[in-house]
């Protein structure tokens, strides 16, 4: 059987062939660039003064917020912060009656 250069049904026949790829831009393996990159984040998060909050909702409210914070042109994190903000100002206010 030829091997055609086309052909890439035989892949046994180009097991060792080198095929051109996206160009390698970073030293690390992936599992250690993922790992370097929430560092990062967690230290722009702690800068900013941000601290995490783990929150399980149903999939119909989650569809509810991000269908909210699409119309208002921000993220469902932003949104969130807005809704806990509001919330938190309104019981200070009805309890400083």
């Amino acid at each position: 059987m030829a091997k055609h250069h086309s052909d890439r049904t035989t892949l046994d026949l180009f097991a060792d062939e080198k095929r051109p790829g996206r160009p390698k831009t970073n030293p690390h393996p992936r599992d250690l660039q993922l790992k370097i990159n929430k560092r990062n984040q967690l230290k722009r998060d702690k800068d900013k003064g941000l601290h995490r909050v783990e929150l399980k909702l149903d999939a119909e409210s989650l569809d509810d917020l991000n269908q909210l914070a699409d119309a208002r042109g921000i993220s469902r994190s932003e949104l969130i912060q807005e809704l806990v903000r509001e919330y938190v100002s309104t019981q200070r206010s009805s309890q400083l009656k």
